[in-house]
């Protein structure tokens, strides 16, 4: 953190740029947030800096979308070129002496972007299966979404990359179906989640057909709550 009195120099003062359409989502992990919260939209926002984190007031917004799979990945991708542009305008704006700032405003339906741990990361399985797809693709590929599995005696944490969800009217949750060559199957509350890419322990991030050829789930596997 750069002390007020360094960032309060500049004649102009001090702006940053923010990976989010404040004052929504404040905090360390917007992009993370904004999907795992199932947002269809994001953006960046240039402001002045000032004592309280991204709190100061605005000089401008620009919005880019969020698809239905789109993963942290793809928007920091999007967002890095909106982000640059916008940080130009406003750098154009301030050098040409006019920019015009606006307070942020302090509602009660702001949602916060905290940093994110790996506890926060761990897979409820007892949640509907269209939340369970956004806390994935909102913590993938970084810091990765994780479960652990039952296999006989032995827990092993695995992490989810991506998944297509399927509902269904009846859900099993933590029930896992597999064909032990080509597809995966874990369930929530009102579907499952078609597992295309994982991790398991000691081996690198992979399809889950490449690793269903030399990995076996047992019939008796489980998923942890």
């Amino acid at each position: 953190m750069l002390p007020e009195i360094v960032w309060n120099m500049p004649m102009h003062g001090t702006v940053n740029v923010h990976g989010s359409l404040l004052p929504q989502y404040r905090g360390a992990a917007p992009i993370n947030w904004a999907i795992i919260n199932g947002e269809n939209e994001t953006g960046v926002t240039v402001f002045r800096l000032k004592h309280e984190i991204d709190t100061g007031d605005i000089l401008l917004r620009k919005s880019l979308p969020i698809g239905e799979n789109d993963n942290v990945e793809d928007i920091h991708n999007k967002m890095m070129r909106v982000g640059g542009r916008a940080v130009v305008e406003g750098l154009d704006l301030i050098s040409n002496g006019n920019p015009t700032y606006l307070p942020q405003l302090e509602t009660s339906d702001l949602k916060p972007a905290p940093k994110i741990f790996k506890e926060t990361c761990k897979i409820n399985w007892n949640q509907p299966i269209l939340e369970i797809h956004n806390f994935i693709r909102g913590l993938s590929p970084y810091p990765s979404s994780w479960t652990t599995v039952i296999n006989g005696e032995k827990l092993m944490d695995i992490k989810i990359y991506k998944a297509n969800p399927v509902s269904e009217n009846e859900g099993n949750s933590g029930k896992v179906s597999t064909d032990r060559k080509t597809f995966l199957h874990i369930y929530g509350k009102d579907g499952y989640l078609e597992i295309t890419e994982l991790q398991i322990p000691g081996k690198r991030r992979m399809p889950v057909s490449d690793l269903l050829r030399g990995f076996t789930f047992e019939e008796r596997i489980s998923i942890s709550e």
